[in-house]
């Protein structure tokens, strides 16, 4: 059984929330969990991203039934899924002017026979944590990201670097997209976390992994108001999982 919790807020600078979620009813056929950071002038973030969580979670929801449910099926779903919702964005983003140039990272994990499939576009992040250990599943489409795996910076000067926002991948800004789709063993007691990089600007890992391990229920909460507390930068949007 998965129990899943989540909040998202606003933060304290910025005046409109672009990020969106969607988590599944513990009943739901699809055990589906999705994230978006949405970005663009006037309001295109917000119509990015619930645009991308719309059109791929309906995607995902037909299709499922009809397809093989074995690993590379689901995790093709999952890409078909991205690359559906990137074009309905990009298509959405020409019709007015004042959209022009809108996108959105998306986070996608679909939770299935013990394993979790994920699908990953710009530095929205997914974390498992597995006993006293927290792992960073995606790799962050991130200018800054490329620097240090190109070994130009450390992973320590990566976290005050100033185009740290810069992305590198994000769904909706061109025709074609590549998201990154895996899957990992999601066992039970495993938990995911779902984040927009509004928390992980401001909250180190290592206190995601103890926040979580307290108390799975109220740590969406709790982290929303430790990056509030340090300035609250950005819209913050945290998910947690929970295989019970």
């Amino acid at each position: 059984m998965i129990k899943a919790y989540a909040k998202s807020d606003i933060g304290k600078v910025r005046e409109i929330n672009q990020d969106s979620y969607y988590i599944s009813d513990s009943i739901d056929e699809v055990q589906l969990y999705m994230l978006a950071d949405g970005m663009g002038g006037y309001n295109g973030g917000e119509i990015a991203s619930k645009l991308a969580i719309q059109t791929a979670k309906s995607y995902i929801e037909n299709n499922f039934l009809q397809i093989d449910k074995d690993k590379d099926s689901i995790i093709q779903l999952l890409a078909s899924s991205m690359e559906y919702a990137n074009m309905l964005v990009f298509e959405k983003s020409k019709e007015n002017k004042e959209l022009e140039g809108m996108g959105t990272t998306l986070e996608i994990c679909l939770i299935y026979n013990n394993k979790a499939f994920i699908g990953h576009i710009g530095d929205s992040r997914i974390y498992r944590i597995r006993k006293e250990f927290i792992r960073k599943l995606t790799q962050d489409h991130s200018y800054v990201q490329k620097l240090v795996k190109d070994g130009k910076i450390t992973q320590e000067e990566a976290v005050h670097h100033p185009q740290k926002n810069m992305l590198m991948k994000a769904l909706g800004c061109n025709a074609f997209v590549e998201p990154d789709v895996m899957v990992k063993g999601f066992l039970k007691d495993d938990i995911i976390v779902m984040n927009s990089d509004g928390l992980t600007n401001l909250v180190t890992q290592e206190e995601i992994l103890k926040i979580v391990q307290k108390n799975i229920e109220q740590a969406p909460k709790e982290l929303v108001k430790l990056a509030n507390d340090r300035g609250g930068y950005d819209n913050i949007t945290v998910v947690t999982i929970k295989n019970i």
